[in-house]
């Protein structure tokens, strides 16, 4: 049975919670300590991009997500979680870094990200197999393109549900952990240039929209989550060139998308790294509540 409407009088009697920000004394939000004399020039700039601690991937099969993860390891990263839904369809890929990084613990759990108990049941178990939470990567996603007019309500649901919805459960769920390890950590979202501007010639009404949420997401927990230690960013890559955008019937969106580009081509997948490790590492220590856009500027127009 649905509760019964809020009176005028409750309304009014309210008292709202009240956001509580850190101080500069919090020890999770000052400033890391300097390296002093005690370290080479080199050595002060390996430390500078380092990352410590362990990750959850989400969509951890993807592309995306798998260059990524080798990313946080080759920076030094002491464990990977890869969350996906089918773990086994990147198997080869997920034995090749273990290969590469045999010092380093990786491990693929099979998980929706849609459903509240498997996001629970994941991030309890990479706490237990690797020791700690310290970073999130939200890298699941899906793509719908049909005529706002055409799209169905099930499409609407799902993309956002996959998109917003299981981005947000996966950040609440990593959140309390590294709250409760008093550690603090960084949470990524995967936003979209969809998220800044309407994209063209595909018509994608609910990727945009889910895209869009991510940003006022990662803002709103920027905010809160501060006084833990938690910075929240996001990236908004642009048209990569991965498996989702091959194919002979994209041929021409591909021509259309490269033409409108100032460096006249998709991005490879690679070069959304660097943004990940900043974001991640000692460097990004000062970022949070930022959105960083990597599209060759094709955002300008």
């Amino acid at each position: 049975m649905a509760p019964a409407p809020a009176s005028r009088n409750d309304l009014t009697s309210r008292v709202l919670p009240q956001m509580v920000l850190s101080e500069s004394s919090n020890p999770l939000t000052r400033p890391l300590s300097p390296s002093g004399n005690a370290l080479t020039p080199a050595e002060r700039a390996a430390r500078r991009f380092s990352v410590e601690g362990n990750a959850i991937v989400t969509g951890g099969c993807g592309n995306l997500a798998l260059q990524a993860a080798r990313a946080l390891l080759e920076h030094g990263s002491s464990g990977v979680s890869l969350l996906d839904v089918d773990p086994s369809s990147a198997q080869v890929a997920i034995d090749q870094l273990r290969s590469d990084f045999p010092s380093a613990k990786i491990i693929a759990i099979k998980a929706d990200v849609r459903d509240e108990a498997d996001v629970s049941a994941a991030v309890e178990k990479t706490a237990a197999e690797l020791g700690s939470v310290d970073i999130l990567l939200c890298f699941a996603g899906v793509v719908a393109c049909n005529h706002a007019l055409d799209v169905g309500i099930d499409e609407w649901r799902r993309t956002l549900d996959i998109n917003t919805t299981g981005s947000w459960l996966c950040a609440q769920s990593a959140a309390r952990y590294m709250i409760q390890q008093g550690t603090g950590g960084s949470i990524v979202f995967t936003a979209s240039i969809s998220a800044h501007s309407v994209n063209f010639p595909q018509p994608q009404v609910s990727y945009n929209v889910s895209k869009g949420a991510l940003l006022q997401l990662k803002s709103s927990l920027a905010a809160e989550w501060a006084r833990y230690g938690i910075r929240v960013n996001s990236l908004s890559p642009g048209y990569m060139d991965t498996i989702l955008n091959e194919g002979a019937g994209l041929e021409e969106a591909r021509k259309i998308w490269a033409s409108r580009n100032p460096m006249g081509r998709m991005g490879d997948p690679s070069e959304l790294t660097g943004v990940v490790v900043l974001l991640c590492s000692r460097a990004g220590k000062y970022i949070n509540g930022a959105d960083i856009v990597v599209d060759g500027g094709g955002h300008v127009f």
